[in-house]
This record gives C-alpha cells, sequence and structure tokens, in this order.
C-alpha cells in the first residue's frame, strides 16, 4: 500500500505541470488562429474560421486543463512539504479526479473541433465558377464548396483532399498563407489536446488510488 501511495504522489507531481504547460500552449495556439499572418483586421470583420472562432483552445483545452492542473500541481508540491498528510488527501484526490474529468470533457471537445476545423479548411476569399448568379471572389470555405475554383482547372477539390494536396492551398487568395496558418496550428491543437486527453485519464486513475489510498509519507 504504501509503494502504491507513493507512486500516487509522484504521478501527482508530473501530471500537474504537463497538464498545465499544455493548456498555456493550447490557448496560446488558439489565440494565433484568431490573428492569421499576424494581422487583426480578419478577426475585426469577422473573417475568421468559425472552429477558430469558438475557442475550443481556449476554454476546452485551456482553461478547464487549467483548473485541473492548477488544483493538481498545488497538491502534489504542498505533499512534499508535509511528513504526515490529514485525512483531507483522500477528499482533495477525489476533486482532482472531478476536475480531471472537467478537463478530459474539455481536452476532448477541443480535439473534436480542432478535427473539424482541419478537415474543412480555412474561411478565405476565394474564386467561384459554376452557374452561379454571383461569381467572382467571395468569403466562404473553399474546400467545401463545390463551386470553388482552383488555378489549375484539371485539379478539382471535390475529388482532391486539400490536406494531401498542397497544390490546392493556393485557392485561398485572401488573407495571404491563410491555409498553411490554419493546418498548422489546428494540428498543433490536435496534438496538444490528445496528450491532454491521456494525462486526465491517468490521472483520473491516479485519483481513484489517491481518494481510497491517501498521499504516502515517500518523495
Amino acid at each position: 500500500p504504501m509503494q502504491g501511495t507513493m507512486c500516487v504522489g509522484k504521478c501527482t507531481r508530473i501530471v500537474g505541470p504537463c497538464l498545465l504547460t499544455l493548456s498555456v500552449l493550447s490557448i496560446a495556439a488558439n489565440v494565433l488562429l484568431l490573428f492569421p499572418g499576424w494581422a487583426w483586421k480578419y478577426l475585426a470583420d469577422g473573417h475568421i474560421t468559425k472552429e477558430a472562432k469558438a475557442m475550443p483552445g481556449i476554454w476546452g483545452g485551456g482553461i478547464t486543463v487549467l483548473l485541473a492542473a492548477t488544483h493538481i500541481t498545488a497538491g502534489g508540491w504542498r505533499r512534499l512539504r508535509l511528513r504526515h498528510p490529514p485525512q483531507l488527501f483522500p477528499l482533495q484526490a477525489f476533486l482532482s479526479i472531478v476536475l480531471s474529468m472537467l478537463a478530459l470533457l474539455g481536452s476532448a471537445a477541443s480535439f473534436i473541433m480542432s478535427g473539424v476545423g482541419l478537415t474543412n479548411g480555412p474561411l478565405c476569399l476565394y474564386n467561384t465558377s459554376g452557374n452561379e448568379l454571383n461569381q467572382g471572389p467571395r468569403w466562404g470555405y473553399p474546400f467545401v464548396d463545390p463551386n470553388s475554383q482552383t488555378f489549375d482547372s484539371r485539379i478539382s477539390i471535390q475529388t482532391e483532399n486539400y490536406l494531401h494536396n498542397w497544390s490546392l492551398w493556393s485557392t485561398c487568395l485572401e488573407p495571404v498563407g491563410i491555409v498553411t496558418w490554419n493546418v498548422c496550428f489546428f494540428s498543433i491543437l490536435l496534438l496538444i489536446s490528445a496528450s491532454e486527453m491521456v494525462l486526465a485519464s491517468l490521472q483520473i486513475i491516479n485519483g481513484c488510488f489517491g481518494s481510497l489510498c491517501g498521499f504516502c509519507d515517500g518523495k
């Protein structure tokens, strides 16, 4: 039992700071998605990809994970200063489980929405074709629009996945480099949220042991 509780304390001191770092990175990545090409005018004009505007990396992979990480980190290092842990530690471990579950849900939401944003592509200015009355450049999602027009008529957006064919990225006229920007930061959010889900799940398991056994005296 002592060895088991020692593992609980050590795991807490590792998982907490890792989640803390990932939550800050998640917030930063989502904030950058709101300013494509470091420009603020697209946010002011409302020309931001809807998945980025929903800010899943801020409230999902950010704030909810940050709350759990702060509690986990504080509890882990508080344990180092107490030789004989009080009976309150099992209650703190139970609270850690609850917050970790919220972090798991938040990071899962961030993962799903980031995946959708990556799959659908960015909101941008692009040329349209076909039998539409209003042909020409317009704002929208060209990689899911059947009337979007590429510079190379031999390439069809309807049969090619833009993630696999970089030549399609020039379909977006404005913001400059928006496809690269969105692919980069949505991919980062996917990796961060996936890591957060794994760590949050580990902390839930860890908290279950902590609520039953308490924290040990070992460091």
